[in-house]
């Protein structure tokens, strides 16, 4: 039985715990005397508890985010009841900031705050020989990159057959927005580029094919992101699929012809829009050259086969339902595969409560502390934004309705013709989940008959297109997970 447990709740199986990862790699000779356990969200507390107590650990390393918070807190009550004297430690930007007003880091033994590699491998020697820390809550020290042993030897079998495998190539953002914990980052850290090829090369000879790219900044460094691109170029297969976060108005020529070269369906590209109202961009501390974006994502668009990804957020402090839909309007202009609208969060320590008071911002007090209203957009706007956002994750996004979703938006005021549908959804079904896909076809052709006046035949003739091109992806999806589970 392991004396260390590192656990956490992952979102969906199909994610693996990078962090989990990073801490196990940096353990050295406890290594061995350690286990990873990931556990899924939606598993009930008693379950995860079990699966915990099971292994019989003296510490257990628990990783808190913003999508956990709420299992995790549940977990470290219960298993302080069950095994009092099981050591707790947490660990993760959700304790790691506003730490002190948290019912779980009271629960808890220990909290370290920030990276902790190293400061969690120091704690476990101290528990483990006996040795009573000073100190509850402990501040990691930012470590130096190229002393972290790397993480990617721990990707097992099962995580290369069916998980995303999740790397990392810096640290730190040299932005300022306030929304967003990365501003909080005293500039940007890279890792020794050697030694990561040289740990890339490994997984894929294991057969290793899905990567995401936690970087905030991938294309900062243009000399290293045209080094990763071309490695991965260079060793291509049928099935490869690669996701990074790009900043949207620095795109070099250099990096376009490196893009150019990747087949359909091996990258996508996530670029952080967030908004086009510059005041709006400037008030929370965003530096962004609109029309450098607006021109790179035409043209990647137009000149590659990248799946671009792009993000808006709802409610910024200064940003009005109109300047949002003109944002939305001129962002769907460009013809990005996704748009992700999604409601602004108060994460734990970010800068953007600053304008809590001045603003009238008020956030759910529960994970992910989204905006409920401001002095903008009150709570019956917000919830119309928020179902917006829903129905077009599963309209727009996923891809299978793409005629009807062009013949209901329209050219001009998409963000509005959207929105009509949405509130006409609502009112309709009263719900924005566990809406099957069929449903949504049969609201959608009523829609388009009853409101838009359009003629049945052509509606029929449309959605029977849709059906069959997302029946053909369904199969091609089926497909590639075959292969990659062979």
């Amino acid at each position: 039985m392991p004396d260390i447990v590192l656990a956490t709740f992952n979102a969906r199986y199909e994610h693996s715990s990078f962090g989990l990862r990073c801490l196990m790699a940096n353990l050295g000779g406890l290594a061995r005397r350690a286990a990873m356990l990931e556990l899924n969200s939606g598993l009930r507390t008693a379950e995860a508890a079990e699966a915990i107590l099971a292994l019989k650990p003296r510490i257990l390393g628990l990783g808190v985010y913003v999508w956990n918070a709420a299992e995790s807190a549940l977990l470290v009550s219960e298993l302080k009841r069950l095994r009092p004297e099981l050591v707790i430690v947490l660990g993760g930007p959700e304790v790691s900031y506003e730490t002190l007003q948290q019912q779980i880091c009271r629960d808890a033994d220990y909290v370290i705050k920030g990276e902790g590699e190293a400061a969690f491998a120091a704690l476990c020697l101290k528990v483990l020989s006996g040795t009573v820390p000073d100190l509850k809550i402990i501040e990691a020290r930012v470590p130096v990159l190229s002393s972290l042993a790397l993480p990617y030897g721990l990707y097992n079998e099962d995580d290369i057959a069916n998980r995303v495998i999740y790397a990392e190539t810096s640290r730190g953002c040299p932005f300022g927005c306030e929304f967003c914990l990365s501003s909080l980052d005293k500039g940007v850290r890279d890792f020794p580029l050697e030694p990561l090829l040289s740990a890339w090369e490994e997984l894929l000879s294991r057969g290793a094919l899905r990567f995401k790219f936690v970087d905030r900044t991938f294309n900062l460094d243009t000399a290293r992101a045209a080094a990763i691109l071309e490695f991965f170029l260079g060793r291509y297969k049928p099935g490869l699929f690669l996701h990074f976060e790009m900043v949207p108005d620095r795109f070099p020529e250099e990096l376009y012809c490196l893009v150019k070269k990747f087949p359909e369906g091996s990258l996508q590209l996530e670029v952080g829009v967030q908004t086009f109202n510059e005041a709006v961009a400037y008030r929370i501390g965003r530096r962004q050259d609109n029309s450098a974006v607006e021109r790179n994502i035409r043209r990647l668009r137009k000149e590659t086969s990248a799946h671009l990804h792009a993000d808006l957020i709802a409610g910024l402090p200064g940003e009005d339902l109109a300047s949002f839909a003109a944002g939305f309007d001129r962002l769907a202009a460009l013809g990005p595969q996704e748009i992700q609208v999604g409601i602004l969060k108060r994460l734990r320590g970010a800068p953007i409560s600053r304008h809590d008071t001045d603003r009238a911002m008020v956030y759910s007090p529960y994970p992910p502390y989204e905006l409920r209203q401001n002095s903008l957009l009150d709570f019956f706007a917000v919830q119309r934004l928020r179902r917006f956002a829903r129905y077009w994750e599963l309209i727009s996004n996923s891809g299978v309705f793409a005629e009807t979703v062009a013949l209901i938006c329209g050219e001009v005021s998409q963000f509005g013709n959207f929105l009509a549908l949405s509130d006409w959804l609502y009112s309709r079904t009263g719900q924005t989940h566990s809406i099957s896909r069929s449903r949504l076809r049969d609201l959608i052709s009523l829609y388009l008959t009853g409101e838009l006046k359009q003629p049945a035949g052509k509606v029929a003739e449309m959605s029977e297109r849709d059906a069959i091109k997302a029946r053909r992806g369904s199969r091609s999806g089926a497909a590639r997970q075959a292969r990659r589970r062979e």
